[in-house]
């Protein structure tokens, strides 16, 4: 795994610890529970990006081609 793969599978603050920059971009999508650190260290620690895009209704393309955009590879899909 290359050090900008993003493991859709993988749970949102294990993704956020090894790249905290996505943090902002999943913000941005839409996840805005991460926004507070209660939700993120307890949530986040469950939820993975596949999971949490149905539980905020955010479509998973629209997020693989905004992480792509960004110049990650995704996978877990």
């Amino acid at each position: 795994m290359t050090t900008n793969t993003i493991d859709l599978s993988q749970p949102v603050a294990t993704i956020i610890k090894e790249h905290p920059e996505v943090k902002e971009l999943l913000i941005d999508l839409g996840f805005k529970p991460l926004s507070n650190p209660a939700m993120l260290n307890t949530v986040g620690k469950v939820t993975s990006i596949k999971a949490g895009s149905k539980l905020a209704n955010i479509p998973l393309d629209k997020i693989k081609q905004t992480l792509l955009f960004n110049g990650y590879d995704v996978i877990g899909d």
